[in-house]
This record gives C-alpha cells, structure tokens and sequence, in this order.
C-alpha cells in the first residue's frame, strides 16, 4: 500500500483528495500549517478531515517539518499556497519541498497549479486564424468596451484555452502558482522524479474557504447570498468561466498519480464547458433559496482581470483518462446544502457563544 503526503491536505482541494486516496487504498498523510482564514483562530484539526488521514500540523517553509513529513513517503501532491500580493510568498516553502525532494526523491510529484497562469484565455479571429489578444486598456474598460480585440483591432471570439497557450500571468498570485510549477518541473526532471502540475480552472464545492483572500468567484457569491446581499459582478456579467467540481478534481489528481506515462507535463482540469459568472450567480442564488438576490452587475471593473478563459481538457483526457463526470447543476445542489447546513452550524455557534457571554450555560 503506497504513502502519499499532500501539502496543503486539510485544506479545500486536499481534503478531498485525501478522501479520493483512501476509498482506493493509499494511505495518506497531510501537512498542513492551519491557517487561522480557513481553519479559525484555534486552528484544530479539521472535522471534515478523515479520520484515517495522518496529520503533520506544520509549516512547508520549515525544512525540518518537511524532512519529517516525507519519510516513508512514495509521492507527492504539493497543493499548499497563500493567495498573497507577494509573487514570492509560496516560493519559499516550494523550494523547501524540492530541496528535500532532491536529496530523497520519490515516485511521483504533482504541483496543483492554475488556470490563471495563462492570462487571457484563447481567442480566434473570423477567419478562423488562433491569435493572441490584446490586453484591455483602462481607457477601454472605462467606456465600458469589455471585449478584447484581436492585434488589428479586429472582433474575437472565444475558445477553451489548451496547456499549448504560452502563459502570461499578469497578477501576483498567477505569477507565484506559474514559478511554483516551472520550479517543480524542472528539479523533477534534474532529480528524474516524474512531475505534473495540474493547472485547475474554477473549482467549487463543499468545504471550500468562502472569506480568504483570494477566494474563488463562486466563494465570493455565496458569502454574498448567505449575508443576504446579491451577488456583485464586475462588468456586464458576461465573463466566461469553467466551473469544475472538487470531486472531479480530486479524481483528476488520482488519475495523474496513477498514470503510467513516464515524464514531465502540464495538463487542464477544468469541465470542459463554460458559463457566463451572470448565469452562474442567477443559478447560485435559485440554489440556496434567494431568488429574489438577482446578480447587481455593476460595471466595475479591475485591470488585469481576464474577460474569458476555459479549459481545453483534450489533452487530460487523452493522457490521463481524465473527463469530468458531475455536472455544474449536481455540483451546485451539493454546494448549495453545504451551505445551508453550515449556516445553521454558524447560528447555533453564534447562539451558544451568546449565552457562554450571559453566563447562561454551565
């Protein structure tokens, strides 16, 4: 029976990863530092955490830490990550990781990276050509034009963007997750350990962190709906996404473990389909019983913000078999009674924290 360590596995993505491994008989063991944005200021193990999972509570900057969590380990999956300003932040504990990888390799590395490595997403002329577009203007964004151009000014239509795409990270956190998998290809290949890095498109579902920073646009939404206020939406609402279950997730890390190809690659997962983030607010709020929250599509707007960016997942599922199974209105009813269940959890904890102040409860 093979020992994974996932970096980051109490976490989001990693938790249910950990459940993924040992419904097929791995034995898993997660580090996880618990930062007090998703795990609260106690920082304890979390529930949602299976019970058979080995936790390391520590730090994967700390290479002692990390020594310890890797010994008797046959792979990894290196998941950990702050959304910070700082392109830096994650590089720290990467290159710990790395340099103990380096000195005792393992079977396998796969390096959750993101979609938001490659800016813009793909867009063709129409004629037909594959171009790259224009980056949107402040001055354009002002006068409210939201769609990007082709180099000759010309319309463009979007298409599902394939790992081919060269990237262009163009914020901070983009640029950390883009050195965080070329650094991890490359000691894999220095150090012959075979590594992937799985460039995950919007993931969503259960146990998802709704007020960290950086936070999905899916966790924005629904702590949004839970505060009784209508989704916010940048620009005209329009914006195309792909939506992919965590479960679907998970499965996709699984199958990159398990493939037997030999050697280095990056590779989308992502559903393969999209959606306008203005449906995806209409149908989030009908979900979680707030239909009367219709989405306020203000017009506001960031620079650097990608317009549309899908996945093109033919090379996952040639490569790894990987295609996703659940669909966004099944993933969406799974998240919508999460919530429901964790806003009667939060109420009750509230009611209880009342009450220990009033001296009522002995």
């Amino acid at each position: 029976m093979k020992r994974v360590l996932i970096t980051g596995g109490a976490g989001f993505i990693g938790s249910h990863l950990s459940d993924e491994l040992l419904a097929h008989g791995y034995r898993v063991r997660a580090l996880d530092c618990l930062v007090r944005e998703v795990h609260g200021e106690r920082r304890l193990r979390p529930e949602h955490l299976a019970d058979d999972v080995e936790l390391v509570c520590g730090d994967v900057r700390d290479p002692a830490t990390v020594e310890r969590a890797l010994k008797g380990v046959d792979a990894v999956f290196h998941l950990a990550t702050r959304k910070s300003m700082d392109p830096g932040a994650d590089a720290a504990g990467s290159a710990v990781l790395l340099e103990a990888l380096r000195r005792a390799p393992v079977e396998k590395l796969i390096i959750g990276s993101s979609m938001s490595v490659y800016g813009e997403g793909r867009y063709r002329t129409p004629d037909g050509t594959v171009v790259e577009a224009r980056e949107r203007t402040e001055e354009q964004l002002q006068g409210g034009s939201w769609e990007p151009t082709g180099p000759r000014g010309e319309e463009l239509e979007p298409v599902p963007t394939p790992e081919e795409k060269l990237p262009a990270p163009g914020a901070a956190e983009a640029l950390g997750r883009y050195h965080q998998e070329r650094a991890g290809l490359t000691v894999g290949w220095a150090c012959g350990v075979p590594t992937i890095a799985l460039r995950f498109f919007d993931v969503y579902g259960p146990r998802m962190a709704l007020r960290t920073p950086g936070a999905g646009v899916l966790a924005v939404f629904a702590s949004q709906l839970l505060s009784g206020r209508p989704p916010r939406i940048l620009e005209d609402g329009l914006q195309q996404r792909d939506f992919v279950s965590v479960h679907d997730a998970a499965r996709a890390c699984r199958m990159a473990l398990e493939s037997p190809v030999v050697g280095d690659g990056v590779f989308n997962v992502g559903s393969g389909g999209s959606m306008t983030l203005r449906t995806v607010a209409a149908q989030m709020a009908d979900a979680m019983g707030r239909r009367e929250l219709r989405p306020d599509i203000t017009g506001h707007y960031r620079v650097g913000d990608a317009r549309h960016r899908f996945a093109d997942t033919t090379l996952a599922a040639k490569v790894l078999g990987f295609e996703a199974r659940l669909s966004f209105t099944e993933g969406l009813l799974e998240l919508a009674e999460w919530l429901a269940r964790r806003r009667v959890e939060q109420r009750a904890a509230e009611l209880h924290a009342r009450l220990e102040a009033r001296e009522l409860l002995t």
